[in-house]
């Protein structure tokens, strides 16, 4: 009867044994097949997000070398257009005339990158006093504060700057200074001319605006890839 019994003891012994050995080995083998695929969708992720990098390294590659193209081009036209012996304008590239000066000069005179009302008053008065006549007044709203704002911009468009000029002299002067609005590189719009007295001493009023155009900018930044 003891036999019986100790047999039976070892028996359930080495059952339960068994069953840890087996719940061990499940447990591992377990343990194992979720570490393989966790490890497998983790490399699996690595190697896809490699695969985008690459890919939008071989695209910035490709703009890389057409911008290049791009720009030896540009540097070219610009060469030829700023270097011509005889400027846009029929002046010298050379000279220190009204109309000399080379083309990329008379671009930005014609429409200047940055606000500066003082400079436009300058000017305004530099081209009425050649023609002889009397600056009464050069009026205007120097709005530089508020045109911080236009510095630069990635699609600029023009910006209108109002001004009201009075001057005195006799006809053939003002007549004269009227064509120079009209003939400038540097566009104005005239809205309105008043003219008073005789022929020998005239009154002009012109009130009109002209125009600054702030500088493109390029954008150029950096891609997070995911």
């Amino acid at each position: 009867m003891a036999d019986n019994t100790y047999k039976t003891l070892t028996k359930r012994g080495l059952l339960l044994k068994a069953n840890s050995t087996i719940v061990i080995v499940t447990s591992v083998a377990a343990f194992v097949i979720i570490f393989l695929l966790v490890a497998s969708k983790t490399l699996l992720g690595q190697a896809m997000y490699q695969n985008r990098v690459a890919t939008q390294k071989k695209a910035a590659l490709v703009q890389i070398k057409t911008d290049i193209t791009t720009s030896k081009a540009l540097i070219t036209s610009y060469n030829t257009f700023n270097d011509t012996p005889v400027n846009m304008i029929g002046g010298s590239i050379a000279g220190n005339g009204a109309n000399d000066g080379p083309n990329s000069r008379i671009v930005l005179d014609a429409l200047p990158s940055s606000y500066d009302f003082p400079a436009l008053v300058t000017s305004l008065e530099k081209v009425i006093s050649n023609r002889g006549l009397t600056i009464q007044s050069v009026q205007g709203i120097d709005d530089e504060v508020a045109q911080q704002v236009n510095q630069s911009s990635p699609t600029p468009q023009s910006v209108p700057i109002p001004f009201q000029i009075t001057v005195k002299g006799n006809y053939a002067a003002i007549q004269t200074l009227i064509g120079d609005f009209q003939n400038s590189v540097r566009p104005f719009q005239i809205q309105k001319e008043t003219i008073s007295g005789g022929e020998a001493d005239m009154t002009l009023t012109i009130t009109a605006q002209t125009y600054y155009q702030p500088a493109k900018t390029l954008n150029v930044g950096s891609k997070i890839v995911k």
